[in-house]
């Protein structure tokens, strides 16, 4: 196995092409570019490149022009050698949380604002009202913003809250399904 590196904007494009979890960037690539193991590639490798660039779309964003891609962000997280690396599901969800509020802080405001349970509050901008709110709540910081989040539920009540603050900020439901299946 050889390793290649590749730019930032490549590797999203690669990882939004994702069909399942753990696919590796060598099938997606192999997928992509009808390749498959074995197959003797006799076009030099800078004319496939460009032509795959052309076939896809993918050219030199116009300077100053971001636009951002929130399914490709969300799966290249989950694609991420950083989220891999996560054995618990509480540090997964920390890592959901994270890019979910980077991606739009107004809607998830709007989504966390909405969730509730029976007697505890899930999110706040400050750990004192999460420990008012329940007892043995555990809160953590969302890195990279300004709430906290509660974190001693249970795996199926992480997922849930994934899946309430993914819906309402309008993911696709099966992205949503795939991110609330990692944890």
């Amino acid at each position: 196995m050889k390793t290649i590196e590749v730019d930032e904007e490549l590797y999203r494009y690669i990882a939004s092409h994702t069909q399942h979890i753990g696919e590796s960037a060598s099938d997606i690539l192999r997928r992509m570019l009808k390749f498959s193991a074995g197959q003797n590639q006799t076009v030099a490798p800078a004319a496939t490149a460009t032509r795959a660039m052309e076939a896809t779309g993918t050219t030199q964003a116009r300077e100053g022009e971001r636009p951002q891609d929130r399914v490709r962000a969300i799966r290249e997280l989950l694609l991420s050698d950083e989220y891999a690396e996560q054995k618990k599901a509480v540090n997964r969800f920390m890592l959901i949380l994270s890019i979910l509020y980077r991606l739009d802080p107004r809607a998830f405001a709007a989504a966390t604002e909405s969730l509730l349970g029976r007697t505890r509050v899930y999110f706040a901008g400050n750990q004192q009202t999460l420990v008012q709110n329940g007892t043995h709540t555990k809160p953590q910081h969302i890195p990279g913003t300004p709430y906290w989040v509660i974190t001693n539920t249970n795996t199926g009540r992480k997922r849930s809250m994934i899946e309430h603050i993914m819906s309402s900020m309008q993911f696709p439901a099966e992205l949503t399904d795939k991110v609330c299946g990692t944890l």
